[in-house]
C-alpha cells in the first residue's frame, strides 16, 4: 500500500479511528506551536524577557517540525494496515496448481510484464 493516499484514511474503522487520533494530535501540536510563537512575541516587547522569549520561538519552531513527522507516522501507520491482508494471503497460500496459486500467478505475470516494458 501507497503512502499519503486518501484511500488509507477510509479502508476500516480502524483506520478511521487512527485518522481522526493524528488530527486531533495535529491540531493539538499547531496551537501549541502558534500559542508558542505568540507568547515568545509578546515577551519580546521587554528587554529584560528576550531570552525567553527565544526559548518560546525554539519551542514553537520544534512544534513545527513535529507535524510533518506526525503526518509521516500517521501515513505509515495508515499505510501497514493494509498488509495484514496480504500477508495472509502469502502465508495461507494454497499449493502450486490450485486457483489462489494460479490467480496470484496470473497477477505477478502481469504486473512484471507492466514493470518491465
Amino acid at each position: 500500500m501507497k503512502l499519503f493516499r486518501a484511500s488509507n484514511q477510509t479502508q476500516s474503522a480502524k483506520s478511521r479511528r487512527i485518522y481522526a487520533a493524528f488530527e486531533i494530535l495535529d491540531t493539538i501540536i499547531a496551537f501549541l506551536a502558534a500559542l508558542s510563537f505568540l507568547v515568545g512575541s509578546v515577551l519580546f516587547l521587554w528587554k529584560e524577557y528576550e531570552i525567553t522569549a527565544a526559548w518560546f520561538f525554539i519551542i514553537g519552531s520544534l512544534f513545527f517540525c513535529l507535524k510533518p513527522t506526525m503526518r509521516l507516522l500517521r501515513e505509515i501507520r495508515l499505510a501497514s494496515l493494509g498488509d495484514a491482508k496480504d500477508l495472509a494471503d502469502k502465508a495461507f497460500r494454497e499449493k502450486p496448481g490450485s486457483q489462489i496459486f494460479a490467480k496470484r500467478s496470473t497477477t505477478v505475470r502481469r504486473c512484471t510484464r507492466f514493470a518491465f516494458r
